[in-house]
């Protein structure tokens, strides 16, 4: 009702405005003495011509319009509509006969455009004061530093502008484009360039600093952030060029700063066709689908519509939530996703039965496991009867059902490991080739190191702990690790599976290792504190099984690129099946016995680089076929 009223106020007002403009165009030109042929026009035809303008501003959206968040764009269809309106009344004239002069049309164009621009532009004034007004002398506007100067940068500057007593005031750009430097974009100063961000964020007593350059590498958005990380603003992110939507920035979009874009890992390029080759039409397998790894690769196997999806975990209320999620995207995307939510446990072989039996996987990956290493090495049972003899009960169905691939999700801590769960998962690596040799299953394992944000991760951790104030608990000053996120490491998985042959060990290439104290000290500043000045950072000593350093490689594998640069292939040994047998049959007996000491010896039988006195500090450099990199360590 309201907006109807509205509606047919601003009609009732243009009208009376296009006539006081057409009035005031024939006074302008004739000095005030408007000759009496025209007046006469005037009224026989007024009524008519403003009917006719009405017509043409409705098509040009100028009634529908909510003018008080009216942009550039709805200016522009003012100006588009009242010169059609315009020119419309020049052709009515013309094939009327009647003589006007064109000047008098030019008049007329231009007071419209005051008279109606004006009015809707006094209507977002009107709308801003109401909504902010009150806040000019409540409260002190932010102040905000940008960097980046092109196009985004411009966009963030007048959506900031636009709700400048809310988001703030935009009042300096930081850009290394020496052309740039001393010149104004959109009237904000280009003070410097990365180099000055310190210095000029002290001088100009910034509060706020908003990255807005979405095209640049993350690499060098890591090194950007490292200057910004010298002073003491709060930090904000315009993440990716895929942000801006038909030009325009939405303020929605730029978000804090986060963990991930301190590593400055580049997106990953995957041949998206072999994946969905790979996945499309197939019935898929995830056991341990309510962990990290597992719910990611089942939103990105879903999205490469397979045949059926098939979720197994024994985590009862993961389960309940990952079904609930993936119920809930599928029915607001309007699409279909047939799969079901399984519980059971990798250790009961005839559940196991009863699910291939019952669905018949065509790809199984693999990612169920007990991952924590103190909590293992607590419970070293539990460890094995899970990693080793779940996955060997997985292998021999999947063998027995003649699933078309099978992919192990391993770990960094199965090289040269110094733990029970590094060890359990180097014999899954065992299991897999052994029986990839005499199988009409291909069998491959994928190994990589860390995933930010999973489950029991150390950023979940320093997070918790820094919410409660502190301290953050680091174990060693020089420990360091891989980290890559979550969607990375299922999306490489997903390739890595593609690419499978049968036997092979996949490795991603984690990047750089990470320093854990430095990490602990990116993640305290960028929840706003001061490290060990807000919040503490304590050395706590290893923990039993933890290593200085991670390794994804044994000596003897050697490594091999494949055709994604991101990905290469170890040459892992190959054990006898006898033997492995043999050995697997003297472990269970050890389980049996809870003799831990038993356990121990006869993982190091299986796994003759285990060593649980070792913490792995020797550095080893790789040769690839692109150049040596540093990027595998040796005890």
């Amino acid at each position: 009702m309201k907006r109807g009223l509205a509606t047919v106020s601003l009609i009732v007002e243009d009208i009376v405005l296009m006539m006081i403009s057409i009035y005031a165009s024939f006074m302008l030109r004739f000095g005030g003495e408007v000759p009496a042929l025209y007046v006469e026009i005037l009224r026989n035809l007024i009524v008519g011509i403003i009917f006719i303008k009405l017509i043409i501003l409705y098509f040009f959206k100028l009634y529908k319009c909510l003018w008080a968040y009216a942009s550039i764009d709805e200016l522009i269809n003012i100006v588009k509509g009242v010169v059609f309106a315009n020119a419309a009344f020049l052709v009515l004239a013309f094939f009327i006969g009647i003589n006007i002069p064109r000047s008098v049309f030019l008049l007329i164009t231009v007071f419209d455009m005051a008279f109606l621009g004006g009015t809707r532009l006094s209507y977002r004034i009107y709308s801003r004061y109401k909504t902010y007004g009150h806040t000019r002398r409540k409260k002190k506007k932010k102040r905000i530093m940008i960097i980046g100067g092109g196009v985004a940068g411009t966009m963030t500057i007048r959506e900031l502008r636009s709700r400048s007593y809310e988001l703030g005031e935009p009042v300096v750009i930081i850009d290394d484009d020496p052309m740039k430097k001393g010149k104004t974009v959109n009237n904000i100063p280009v003070a410097g360039n990365r180099y000055d961000i310190e210095r000029i964020a002290e001088c100009k007593e910034i509060d706020e600093i908003i990255i807005a350059m979405p095209s640049v590498s993350r690499r060098e958005i890591k090194n950007i952030i490292e200057e910004c990380k010298k002073t003491k603003c709060k930090l904000l992110i315009l993440p990716g060029v895929y942000e801006i939507i038909n030009g325009k920035v939405n303020i929605s979009n730029i978000r804090e700063v986060q963990i991930e874009d301190l590593l400055g890992r580049e997106e990953i390029s995957l041949n998206t066709e072999d994946i969905k080759e790979f996945i499309r039409n197939k019935r898929v397998m995830i056991t341990g689908g309510c962990g990290s790894i597992g719910f990611e690769l089942a939103k990105q196997i879903a999205k490469n519509k397979p045949a059926k999806l098939i979720l197994v975990d024994i985590n009862e209320n993961g389960l309940y939530d990952v079904q609930h999620e993936l119920d809930w995207q599928y029915n607001k995307e309007k699409t279909t996703l047939d799969f079901v939510a399984k519980m059971g446990s990798i250790r009961d072989e005839d559940r196991l039965n009863y699910l291939f039996k019952a669905y018949r996987p065509e790809i199984v990956f693999h990612a169920a496991a007990h991952k924590h290493v103190p909590m293992m090495e607590d419970n070293p049972h539990e460890a094995i009867k899970n990693n080793i003899f779940g996955t060997l009960n997985l292998v021999r169905i999947a063998d027995k059902y003649k699933v078309e691939k099978f992919v192990q999700i391993s770990t960094d801590k199965a090289v040269n490991p110094t733990n029970i769960m590094g060890a359990t998962k180097r014999i899954c690596e065992l299991i897999i080739r052994t029986y990839d040799a005499g199988s009409d299953t291909e069998f491959a394992a994928v190994r990589f190191g860390n995933v930010l944000g999973s489950n029991g991760s150390v950023i979940p951790l320093f997070k918790k702990q820094i919410e409660k104030g502190g301290p953050v608990t680091v174990t060693h000053s020089e420990i360091i690790r891989y980290f890559m996120t979550i969607p990375e490491a299922s999306l490489l998985v997903l390739q890595a599976g593609a690419m499978a042959k049968g036997g092979e060990i996949f490795i991603l290439d984690m990047g750089e290792p990470v320093k854990i104290l430095t990490l602990a000290e990116d993640l305290i500043k960028l929840s706003g504190f001061i490290p060990y000045e807000d919040i503490n950072i304590e050395i706590t000593g290893l923990r039993p099984g933890e290593k200085i350093f991670e390794e994804l490689l044994l000596n003897e594998e050697g490594i091999n690129q494949t055709l994604h640069d991101k990905i290469y292939i170890g040459k892992p040994c190959l054990v006898e099946m006898n033997y492995l047998t043999h050995q697997l049959d003297k472990l269970k007996d050890s389980i049996d016995s809870q003799n831990v000491e038993s356990l121990k010896k006869v993982l190091q039988v299986l796994v003759p680089e285990y060593n649980p006195e070792s913490m792995g500090v020797e550095r080893k450099v790789v040769e690839f076929k692109n150049g040596s990199r540093d990027i595998l360590k040796k005890r």
